[in-house]
């Protein structure tokens, strides 16, 4: 990733290879990354961008555009993602991660590893998912989180997705690491939440992580605070 930490390279567009921290939100690291160029280089505006929201649990790779470069969003968030990551079997959460406290526990004593291996087959390919209520969705002006933290529900249609690829890479009961690659908005919090309902025990995401978003990798990146280093350092 070259990036020409001048105030004109940054208003022309540049594309940023990031890595999320844990528990931040993807806003937080866009408005951190604007206000940083802004107050260096005394800019009273410019476009920051990003092409596909992690969610404060998930860490990995983000495409953070600046200036006229956030035109090309769109073509961004269009590129197949990859992930791992893992889920827990024999309980839920209603975030589908651990946003939310767990519940509703259920035996897995029962569950071979033939059975996964059936279940993930199941996955391949397109499929009708249903987003959860705990994300960014809008539905009559409001993002789905906020009507799921103020103790509202509403209904979710299901839309079509692609699952290019999903392996089970470890299993350690009740424990099951994953890798995935799929189109653009596939919810990785649903896919474990779906994968236990159609085990009959359950499921919750435990961690994730994306690795690449088309050929952009995660080993390409630089974490926040490298960023921001570099930009006091080297401009």
């Amino acid at each position: 990733m070259n990036i020409i930490y001048t105030k004109e390279a940054f208003l022309k567009g540049q594309l940023l290879l990031i890595d999320k921290p844990l528990e931040w939100t993807s806003f937080q690291v866009v408005n951190k990354i604007r206000w940083a160029i802004r107050k260096k280089f005394d800019i009273k505006k410019i476009k920051v961008g990003h092409a596909g929201t992690l969610d404060p649990l998930a860490t990995g790779l983000m495409l953070i555009c600046t200036g006229r470069m956030t035109k090309q969003i769109e073509q961004f968030m269009g590129m197949r993602k990859t992930y791992t990551g893992s889920f827990r079997l024999g309980s839920t959460t209603t975030s589908y991660d651990l946003e939310t406290s767990v519940n509703d526990p259920k035996p897995i004593d029962h569950i071979s590893n033939e059975m996964l291996e059936e279940v993930r087959a199941d996955f391949l390919g397109n499929i009708q998912q249903k987003p959860p209520l705990h994300s960014a969705i809008k539905k009559g002006g409001k993002r789905l989180y906020e009507l799921a933290r103020a103790g509202k529900t509403t209904e979710i249609p299901f839309k079509e997705i692609q699952i290019i690829d999903f392996e089970l890479t470890e299993i350690n009961m009740p424990d099951v690491s994953f890798s995935v690659i799929c189109s653009k908005g596939t919810y990785i919090r649903s896919l474990a939440h779906d994968f236990g309902q159609k085990l009959g025990c359950g499921a919750h995401l435990t961690s994730l992580k994306r690795t690449a978003i088309g050929s952009y990798l995660l080993s390409d990146t630089l974490t926040l605070n490298e960023f921001l280093h570099n930009l006091e350092e080297k401009s």
